[in-house]
């Protein structure tokens, strides 16, 4: 019996929300305007300059990466003497 007053209000004002949530005024928006293209001409010691950029950020990415590397193999081989120990003492515990 409480919660009957609780849901009719509830549902009224759901009700009036919806009601005033619908409006019949129409909202005109502008229209947006394309941004002008920028060409930028570009000489063929442009292109070979950003060419050469290019090259050397490819091979600092690359050193990056080879040295990232090794240090994720080393961590690999520590894991892996760590979980050999690990399966030593379980092999000692159980026999004595």
């Amino acid at each position: 019996m409480k919660f009957l007053p609780y849901a009719a209000i509830a549902a009224l004002c759901l009700t009036i929300g919806l009601l005033r949530a619908q409006t019949s005024v129409p909202v005109i928006m502008q229209a947006a305007t394309p941004a002008p293209a920028t060409v930028r001409a570009t000489s063929a010691a442009d292109a070979t300059q950003e060419a050469a950029n290019m090259l050397q950020v490819v091979r600092e990415m690359q050193e990056t990466n080879a040295a990232t590397i090794k240090k994720q193999q080393a961590a690999l081989a520590a894991l892996d003497e760590l979980q050999k120990a690990v399966d030593e003492l379980k092999t000692f515990s159980k026999r004595g």
